[in-house]
Protein backbone atom coordinates (compact mmCIF):
# COMPACT_ATOMS: atom_id res chain seq x y z
CA UNK A 1 0.00 0.00 0.00
CA UNK A 2 1.65 3.31 -1.19
CA UNK A 3 1.71 6.12 1.42
CA UNK A 4 0.14 8.91 0.81
CA UNK A 5 2.33 11.87 1.81
CA UNK A 6 1.10 15.40 2.47
CA UNK A 7 3.32 18.51 2.58
CA UNK A 8 3.09 20.70 5.58
CA UNK A 9 5.72 23.91 5.50
CA UNK A 10 5.92 24.86 9.62
CA UNK A 11 8.38 27.46 10.52
CA UNK A 12 10.26 27.54 13.69
CA UNK A 13 13.12 29.91 13.90
CA UNK A 14 14.76 30.15 10.91
CA UNK A 15 13.71 26.33 10.64
CA UNK A 16 11.78 24.93 7.68
CA UNK A 17 10.00 21.64 8.27
CA UNK A 18 8.11 19.03 6.26
CA UNK A 19 5.63 16.68 7.02
CA UNK A 20 4.07 13.98 5.78
CA UNK A 21 0.82 12.73 7.26
CA UNK A 22 -0.04 9.22 8.17
CA UNK A 23 -0.83 6.84 5.47
CA UNK A 24 -4.72 6.10 5.44
CA UNK A 25 -5.75 4.09 8.03
CA UNK A 26 -5.84 0.21 6.87
CA UNK A 27 -8.43 -2.55 7.94
CA UNK A 28 -5.96 -2.88 10.99
CA UNK A 29 -7.62 -2.84 14.73
CA UNK A 30 -4.16 -2.02 15.75
CA UNK A 31 -3.22 1.37 13.80
CA UNK A 32 -0.74 3.28 15.35
CA UNK A 33 -1.08 6.88 14.18
CA UNK A 34 2.06 9.06 13.45
CA UNK A 35 3.34 12.50 11.79
CA UNK A 36 6.58 12.17 10.02
CA UNK A 37 8.56 15.66 9.74
CA UNK A 38 12.05 16.34 8.06
CA UNK A 39 13.99 18.92 9.15
CA UNK A 40 15.98 21.75 7.14
CA UNK A 41 19.46 19.00 8.29
CA UNK A 42 17.85 16.02 6.96
CA UNK A 43 17.08 14.84 10.48
CA UNK A 44 13.61 12.60 9.88
CA UNK A 45 11.27 12.92 12.82
CA UNK A 46 8.96 10.72 13.78
CA UNK A 47 5.77 11.75 16.41
CA UNK A 48 3.34 9.77 17.08
CA UNK A 49 0.69 10.69 20.62
CA UNK A 50 -0.06 7.98 22.92
CA UNK A 51 -2.01 9.60 26.11
CA UNK A 52 -2.74 5.82 27.68
CA UNK A 53 -0.01 6.28 30.33
CA UNK A 54 2.39 9.16 31.49
CA UNK A 55 4.97 8.01 29.73
CA UNK A 56 7.05 7.97 26.05
CA UNK A 57 9.72 6.33 24.47
CA UNK A 58 12.45 7.78 22.21
CA UNK A 59 14.54 6.02 19.46
CA UNK A 60 17.18 7.32 16.67
CA UNK A 61 17.73 5.11 14.01
CA UNK A 62 21.48 5.63 12.69
CA UNK A 63 21.63 4.74 9.12
CA UNK A 64 25.30 2.33 9.37
CA UNK A 65 25.73 -1.54 10.38
CA UNK A 66 28.36 -4.26 9.90
CA UNK A 67 27.70 -3.85 6.00
CA UNK A 68 28.77 -0.37 6.04
CA UNK A 69 32.10 -1.57 6.82
CA UNK A 70 35.66 -2.42 4.86
CA UNK A 71 38.03 -5.14 4.88
CA UNK A 72 40.04 -4.40 7.59
CA UNK A 73 37.97 -2.38 10.00
CA UNK A 74 34.77 -4.82 10.90
CA UNK A 75 33.39 -4.06 14.41
CA UNK A 76 33.06 -0.20 13.81
CA UNK A 77 29.83 0.16 14.06
CA UNK A 78 29.54 -1.91 16.69
CA UNK A 79 32.49 -0.80 18.65
CA UNK A 80 30.67 2.92 17.94
CA UNK A 81 27.76 1.90 20.01
CA UNK A 82 29.45 1.86 23.05
CA UNK A 83 31.64 5.11 22.16
CA UNK A 84 28.24 6.44 22.03
CA UNK A 85 27.69 5.95 25.64
CA UNK A 86 31.06 7.48 26.88
CA UNK A 87 29.89 10.94 27.23
CA UNK A 88 29.78 13.97 24.75
CA UNK A 89 30.10 17.71 25.38
CA UNK A 90 27.75 18.31 28.01
CA UNK A 91 27.23 14.76 29.59
CA UNK A 92 30.35 13.54 31.54
CA UNK A 93 30.94 9.60 31.38
CA UNK A 94 28.71 7.31 32.12
CA UNK A 95 26.37 9.78 33.38
CA UNK A 96 24.15 9.33 30.39
CA UNK A 97 23.32 6.01 32.26
CA UNK A 98 22.74 8.07 35.60
CA UNK A 99 20.48 10.39 34.42
CA UNK A 100 18.21 8.17 32.51
CA UNK A 101 18.08 5.47 35.56
CA UNK A 102 17.62 8.23 38.40
CA UNK A 103 14.42 9.90 36.50
CA UNK A 104 12.90 6.36 36.34
CA UNK A 105 13.89 5.13 33.06
CA UNK A 106 15.55 2.78 30.75
CA UNK A 107 17.84 2.38 28.24
CA UNK A 108 20.16 0.68 25.60
CA UNK A 109 21.44 0.14 21.99
CA UNK A 110 21.90 -2.39 19.35
CA UNK A 111 23.54 -2.72 16.41
CA UNK A 112 23.03 -5.01 13.66
CA UNK A 113 24.16 -5.67 9.79
CA UNK A 114 21.82 -3.05 8.56
CA UNK A 115 21.48 -0.09 11.70
CA UNK A 116 22.55 0.97 14.35
CA UNK A 117 19.88 2.43 17.55
CA UNK A 118 19.74 4.02 20.44
CA UNK A 119 16.77 4.25 23.12
CA UNK A 120 15.40 4.75 25.83
CA UNK A 121 11.88 4.81 28.04
CA UNK A 122 11.12 7.95 30.43
CA UNK A 123 8.41 9.46 32.32
CA UNK A 124 6.59 11.84 30.52
CA UNK A 125 7.72 14.66 32.42
CA UNK A 126 11.41 14.03 31.25
CA UNK A 127 10.77 15.04 27.35
CA UNK A 128 13.26 17.53 27.58
CA UNK A 129 16.38 14.83 29.33
CA UNK A 130 15.90 12.45 26.73
CA UNK A 131 16.00 15.13 23.52
CA UNK A 132 19.00 16.26 25.01
CA UNK A 133 20.97 12.97 25.51
CA UNK A 134 20.15 11.68 22.19
CA UNK A 135 21.60 15.41 20.58
CA UNK A 136 24.28 15.88 22.46
CA UNK A 137 25.88 12.52 21.77
CA UNK A 138 24.56 12.61 17.66
CA UNK A 139 26.53 16.53 18.29
CA UNK A 140 29.61 15.87 20.30
CA UNK A 141 30.49 12.53 21.63
CA UNK A 142 33.33 12.59 23.39
CA UNK A 143 35.87 10.46 21.05
CA UNK A 144 39.14 10.37 22.81
CA UNK A 145 42.04 7.50 23.31
CA UNK A 146 41.20 6.54 26.81
CA UNK A 147 37.41 6.10 25.74
CA UNK A 148 38.82 3.61 22.44
CA UNK A 149 41.01 2.30 24.24
CA UNK A 150 38.58 0.99 27.46
CA UNK A 151 35.73 0.28 24.53
CA UNK A 152 37.61 -2.13 22.57
CA UNK A 153 38.61 -3.83 25.89
CA UNK A 154 34.83 -4.41 26.63
CA UNK A 155 34.49 -5.16 22.81
CA UNK A 156 36.65 -7.81 22.92
CA UNK A 157 35.54 -9.05 26.31
CA UNK A 158 32.11 -9.30 24.66
CA UNK A 159 33.03 -11.23 21.50
CA UNK A 160 35.19 -13.68 23.97
CA UNK A 161 31.78 -14.45 26.12
CA UNK A 162 29.13 -14.77 22.98
CA UNK A 163 31.36 -15.48 20.65
CA UNK A 164 35.06 -17.36 20.93
CA UNK A 165 34.05 -19.10 24.42
CA UNK A 166 30.40 -19.78 23.66
CA UNK A 167 28.98 -23.17 22.30
CA UNK A 168 27.99 -22.68 18.87
CA UNK A 169 29.27 -19.29 18.77
CA UNK A 170 31.35 -19.63 16.06
CA UNK A 171 28.76 -21.19 13.92
CA UNK A 172 26.82 -18.53 13.03
CA UNK A 173 29.85 -16.59 11.72
CA UNK A 174 30.84 -19.52 9.55
CA UNK A 175 27.15 -19.76 8.35
CA UNK A 176 27.71 -16.04 6.62
CA UNK A 177 30.77 -16.09 6.08
CA UNK A 178 29.87 -19.59 3.86
CA UNK A 179 26.45 -18.54 2.62
CA UNK A 180 27.21 -14.93 1.67
CA UNK A 181 29.31 -13.66 -1.17
CA UNK A 182 29.07 -10.07 -0.49
CA UNK A 183 31.58 -8.88 2.21
CA UNK A 184 29.11 -6.84 3.84
CA UNK A 185 26.97 -9.70 5.09
CA UNK A 186 29.66 -12.29 5.39
CA UNK A 187 31.57 -10.76 8.30
CA UNK A 188 30.46 -10.83 11.66
CA UNK A 189 28.78 -7.54 13.54
CA UNK A 190 31.00 -7.66 16.52
CA UNK A 191 34.04 -7.71 13.91
CA UNK A 192 37.50 -9.70 14.61
CA UNK A 193 39.81 -9.54 17.05
CA UNK A 194 42.57 -8.62 14.77
CA UNK A 195 40.46 -5.28 13.26
CA UNK A 196 39.30 -4.38 16.98
CA UNK A 197 43.08 -4.35 18.31
CA UNK A 198 43.99 -2.56 14.42
CA UNK A 199 41.32 0.48 15.39
CA UNK A 200 43.00 3.90 15.40
CA UNK A 201 41.73 7.11 17.04
CA UNK A 202 41.62 8.44 13.41
CA UNK A 203 39.46 5.22 12.00
CA UNK A 204 37.06 5.77 14.49
CA UNK A 205 36.55 9.98 14.35
CA UNK A 206 36.42 8.94 10.74
CA UNK A 207 33.83 6.37 11.21
CA UNK A 208 31.55 9.13 12.83
CA UNK A 209 32.04 11.91 10.76
CA UNK A 210 30.76 9.07 7.86
CA UNK A 211 27.78 7.87 9.25
CA UNK A 212 26.42 9.75 12.43
CA UNK A 213 25.00 12.61 10.99
CA UNK A 214 21.61 13.82 11.41
CA UNK A 215 20.94 13.67 7.43
CA UNK A 216 21.73 9.67 8.01
CA UNK A 217 19.13 9.43 11.56
CA UNK A 218 15.38 8.86 11.90
CA UNK A 219 14.39 10.65 15.57
CA UNK A 220 10.89 8.80 16.43
CA UNK A 221 9.53 9.36 19.31
CA UNK A 222 6.10 7.60 20.99
CA UNK A 223 3.82 8.38 24.01
CA UNK A 224 2.52 10.83 26.71
CA UNK A 225 3.16 14.49 24.53
CA UNK A 226 1.66 16.82 22.56
CA UNK A 227 2.65 16.57 18.51
CA UNK A 228 3.52 20.62 18.12
CA UNK A 229 5.15 21.43 21.38
CA UNK A 230 7.59 18.10 21.26
CA UNK A 231 8.55 19.14 17.20
CA UNK A 232 9.66 22.42 18.44
CA UNK A 233 12.03 20.73 21.22
CA UNK A 234 13.13 18.85 18.38
CA UNK A 235 13.99 21.51 16.62
CA UNK A 236 15.50 23.41 19.90
CA UNK A 237 17.75 20.29 20.71
CA UNK A 238 18.52 19.04 17.59
CA UNK A 239 18.04 21.81 14.62
CA UNK A 240 21.83 23.21 14.83
CA UNK A 241 23.55 20.05 14.18
CA UNK A 242 25.45 20.39 10.69
CA UNK A 243 24.63 17.55 7.91
CA UNK A 244 27.29 16.23 6.62
CA UNK A 245 27.66 15.03 2.97
CA UNK A 246 26.13 11.08 2.92
CA UNK A 247 27.45 7.93 2.23
CA UNK A 248 26.12 6.47 -0.82
CA UNK A 249 24.25 3.42 0.18
CA UNK A 250 25.66 -0.30 0.30
CA UNK A 251 24.63 -2.65 -2.11
CA UNK A 252 24.17 -5.38 -0.57
CA UNK A 253 23.57 -7.53 -3.39
CA UNK A 254 24.51 -11.42 -3.91
CA UNK A 255 25.57 -13.45 -6.17
CA UNK A 256 23.13 -16.43 -7.30
CA UNK A 257 24.55 -19.51 -6.16
CA UNK A 258 25.51 -22.65 -8.10
CA UNK A 259 25.65 -25.06 -6.07
CA UNK A 260 25.31 -26.32 -2.51
CA UNK A 261 28.07 -25.27 -0.01
CA UNK A 262 29.17 -27.34 2.92
CA UNK A 263 31.23 -27.02 6.01
CA UNK A 264 32.06 -28.46 9.28
CA UNK A 265 33.08 -26.43 12.70
CA UNK A 266 34.65 -28.20 15.43
CA UNK A 267 33.72 -26.63 18.96
CA UNK A 268 35.30 -27.03 21.87
CA UNK A 269 32.55 -25.88 23.68
CA UNK A 270 29.63 -27.66 21.75
CA UNK A 271 28.02 -30.71 23.63
CA UNK A 272 26.43 -31.88 21.01
CA UNK A 273 26.57 -31.48 17.10
CA UNK A 274 24.02 -28.88 15.47
CA UNK A 275 22.95 -28.92 12.05
CA UNK A 276 22.15 -25.97 10.40
CA UNK A 277 20.89 -25.47 6.66
CA UNK A 278 20.26 -22.06 5.41
CA UNK A 279 18.76 -21.04 1.89
CA UNK A 280 18.88 -17.46 0.54
CA UNK A 281 15.83 -15.27 0.41
CA UNK A 282 14.49 -11.91 -1.06
CA UNK A 283 15.28 -9.06 1.02
CA UNK A 284 13.19 -8.06 3.76
CA UNK A 285 9.48 -6.36 2.74
CA UNK A 286 8.75 -8.23 -0.56
CA UNK A 287 6.15 -10.33 -1.87
CA UNK A 288 8.38 -13.57 -1.30
CA UNK A 289 9.37 -12.37 1.71
CA UNK A 290 6.76 -12.61 3.64
CA UNK A 291 5.42 -15.68 2.02
CA UNK A 292 8.96 -17.15 3.22
CA UNK A 293 7.84 -16.00 6.41
CA UNK A 294 4.74 -17.70 6.25
CA UNK A 295 6.28 -20.80 5.13
CA UNK A 296 9.14 -20.92 7.91
CA UNK A 297 6.62 -20.58 10.27
CA UNK A 298 4.71 -23.86 8.96
CA UNK A 299 8.32 -26.01 8.74
CA UNK A 300 9.96 -24.55 11.72
CA UNK A 301 8.85 -22.41 13.97
CA UNK A 302 8.12 -23.17 17.45
CA UNK A 303 6.84 -26.80 18.88
CA UNK A 304 3.75 -27.30 17.05
CA UNK A 305 5.91 -27.11 13.42
CA UNK A 306 6.66 -29.88 10.78
CA UNK A 307 10.04 -29.97 11.77
CA UNK A 308 9.52 -30.04 15.48
CA UNK A 309 6.68 -32.39 15.85
CA UNK A 310 8.06 -35.20 13.25
CA UNK A 311 12.31 -35.02 14.60
CA UNK A 312 11.59 -34.07 18.22
CA UNK A 313 7.87 -36.01 19.27
CA UNK A 314 7.73 -38.48 17.35
CA UNK A 315 11.23 -39.86 15.61
CA UNK A 316 13.38 -38.66 19.01
CA UNK A 317 16.01 -37.75 16.32
CA UNK A 318 16.50 -34.65 17.86
CA UNK A 319 16.46 -32.58 21.57
CA UNK A 320 15.05 -29.43 19.50
CA UNK A 321 14.79 -28.49 16.01
CA UNK A 322 13.34 -24.97 14.68
CA UNK A 323 14.20 -22.20 12.62
CA UNK A 324 13.25 -18.92 10.52
CA UNK A 325 13.64 -16.19 8.22
CA UNK A 326 15.78 -13.18 8.84
CA UNK A 327 14.71 -9.77 7.46
CA UNK A 328 17.73 -8.27 6.21
CA UNK A 329 17.73 -5.05 3.61
CA UNK A 330 19.81 -7.07 1.09
CA UNK A 331 19.28 -11.23 0.84
CA UNK A 332 17.88 -12.60 3.54
CA UNK A 333 18.48 -16.24 4.90
CA UNK A 334 15.36 -18.95 5.93
CA UNK A 335 17.35 -21.11 8.24
CA UNK A 336 16.37 -24.84 9.81
CA UNK A 337 18.28 -25.91 12.89
CA UNK A 338 18.25 -29.29 14.71
CA UNK A 339 20.17 -30.63 17.18
CA UNK A 340 20.34 -34.55 17.33
CA UNK A 341 19.51 -36.75 20.38
CA UNK A 342 23.21 -38.96 20.72
CA UNK A 343 23.34 -41.87 18.65
CA UNK A 344 21.56 -40.10 15.74
CA UNK A 345 23.05 -40.22 12.38
CA UNK A 346 23.71 -37.05 10.95
CA UNK A 347 23.10 -38.04 7.37
CA UNK A 348 19.74 -39.56 8.15
CA UNK A 349 18.52 -36.39 10.05
CA UNK A 350 19.32 -34.03 7.36
CA UNK A 351 17.35 -36.52 5.34
CA UNK A 352 14.25 -36.21 6.91
CA UNK A 353 14.36 -32.35 7.05
CA UNK A 354 14.80 -32.27 2.98
CA UNK A 355 11.70 -35.20 2.69
CA UNK A 356 9.92 -32.07 4.99
CA UNK A 357 10.82 -29.63 2.18
CA UNK A 358 9.79 -31.53 -0.42
CA UNK A 359 6.46 -32.07 0.46
CA UNK A 360 6.10 -28.46 1.08
CA UNK A 361 7.74 -28.22 -2.41
CA UNK A 362 4.79 -30.95 -4.14
CA UNK A 363 1.84 -30.05 -1.79
CA UNK A 364 -0.11 -27.56 -0.34
CA UNK A 365 -0.10 -27.11 2.87
CA UNK A 366 -2.95 -27.38 5.50
CA UNK A 367 -5.71 -25.13 6.31
CA UNK A 368 -5.37 -25.41 9.85
CA UNK A 369 -1.44 -24.30 9.73
CA UNK A 370 -2.25 -21.42 7.43
CA UNK A 371 -4.45 -20.04 10.38
CA UNK A 372 -2.30 -21.04 13.15
CA UNK A 373 0.61 -19.25 11.48
CA UNK A 374 -1.35 -16.24 10.79
CA UNK A 375 -2.68 -16.08 14.45
CA UNK A 376 1.18 -16.22 15.64
CA UNK A 377 1.99 -13.59 13.64
CA UNK A 378 -0.86 -11.55 14.76
CA UNK A 379 -0.53 -12.29 18.58
CA UNK A 380 3.40 -11.69 18.16
CA UNK A 381 2.14 -7.99 15.89
CA UNK A 382 -0.22 -7.59 18.61
CA UNK A 383 2.09 -7.66 21.78
CA UNK A 384 4.95 -5.70 20.02
CA UNK A 385 2.27 -2.93 19.82
CA UNK A 386 1.63 -2.83 23.36
CA UNK A 387 5.10 -0.95 23.62
CA UNK A 388 5.73 2.63 22.79
CA UNK A 389 9.38 1.70 22.80
CA UNK A 390 8.45 -0.95 20.69
CA UNK A 391 6.32 0.98 18.55
CA UNK A 392 9.56 3.79 18.29
CA UNK A 393 11.92 1.27 17.20
CA UNK A 394 9.42 -0.17 14.27
CA UNK A 395 8.50 3.44 12.92
CA UNK A 396 12.14 4.31 12.38
CA UNK A 397 13.67 0.93 11.24
CA UNK A 398 11.08 0.89 8.33
CA UNK A 399 11.60 4.43 7.68
CA UNK A 400 15.37 3.46 7.21
CA UNK A 401 14.84 0.38 5.82
CA UNK A 402 12.13 0.86 3.58
CA UNK A 403 11.29 4.70 3.47
CA UNK A 404 7.94 3.66 4.66
CA UNK A 405 7.08 3.98 8.57
CA UNK A 406 3.43 3.24 7.78
CA UNK A 407 4.31 -0.69 7.40
CA UNK A 408 3.63 -0.48 11.05
CA UNK A 409 0.09 -0.50 10.31
CA UNK A 410 -0.01 -2.64 6.57
CA UNK A 411 2.52 -5.50 7.05
CA UNK A 412 -0.28 -7.51 9.04
CA UNK A 413 -2.12 -7.34 5.25
CA UNK A 414 0.90 -8.62 3.39
CA UNK A 415 1.19 -11.52 5.62
CA UNK A 416 -2.60 -12.59 5.00
CA UNK A 417 -2.45 -12.15 1.97
CA UNK A 418 0.23 -15.30 1.82
CA UNK A 419 -1.48 -17.96 0.01
CA UNK A 420 -0.80 -21.85 -0.06
CA UNK A 421 -0.32 -22.12 -3.36
CA UNK A 422 2.27 -19.24 -2.95
CA UNK A 423 4.05 -21.03 -0.19
CA UNK A 424 4.43 -23.91 -2.38
CA UNK A 425 5.88 -21.90 -5.01
CA UNK A 426 8.00 -20.42 -3.07
CA UNK A 427 9.22 -23.54 -1.38
CA UNK A 428 9.93 -24.83 -4.87
CA UNK A 429 11.53 -21.95 -6.15
CA UNK A 430 14.53 -20.97 -2.78
CA UNK A 431 14.51 -24.37 -1.29
CA UNK A 432 16.34 -26.12 -3.69
CA UNK A 433 19.77 -27.79 -3.40
CA UNK A 434 21.89 -25.59 -5.25
CA UNK A 435 20.75 -22.54 -3.34
CA UNK A 436 21.53 -23.74 0.39
CA UNK A 437 24.53 -23.67 2.55
CA UNK A 438 25.07 -26.47 5.44
CA UNK A 439 27.05 -25.87 8.67
CA UNK A 440 27.59 -28.96 10.50
CA UNK A 441 29.17 -28.39 13.79
CA UNK A 442 30.83 -30.95 16.09
CA UNK A 443 32.32 -31.41 19.60
CA UNK A 444 36.25 -30.82 19.19
CA UNK A 445 36.15 -34.40 21.28
CA UNK A 446 33.87 -37.38 21.14
CA UNK A 447 30.35 -37.48 19.52
CA UNK A 448 29.44 -36.37 16.25
CA UNK A 449 27.06 -38.89 14.35
CA UNK A 450 29.23 -38.82 11.78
Amino acid sequence: MLMKKALLVLVFGLLALVSRASPEPPQNPYEVPFELFTLDNGLTVILSEDHSAPTYSICVVYDVGSRDEARGKTGYAHLFEHMMFQGSENVGKGEHFILIQRNGGGMNGTTTTDRTNYYQTLPANQIDLGLFLEADRMRSPDISDVNLENQRQAVKEERRLRVDNAPYGRTFEVIAETAYDNFGYRHSTIGSMEDLDAAMLEDVQEFFDEYYAPNNAVLALVGDFDTEEVLGKVKEYFGDIQPRLKQPEMLAFDTPQESERRTTVRDPFARLPRLDIVFKAPPGNTGDWYILAVMADILAGGTSSRLYRRLVREERMAVNAGGGLTERRGPSLVQFVALPTPGTDLDTLEAIIYEEIEKLQTDLVEDWEMEKVRMQIERRNAQSLRSTLSRAMSLAENEVFYNNPGLINTSLQRYNRVTKEGVRRAAELYLQAKNRTVVITLPLTGGGGR
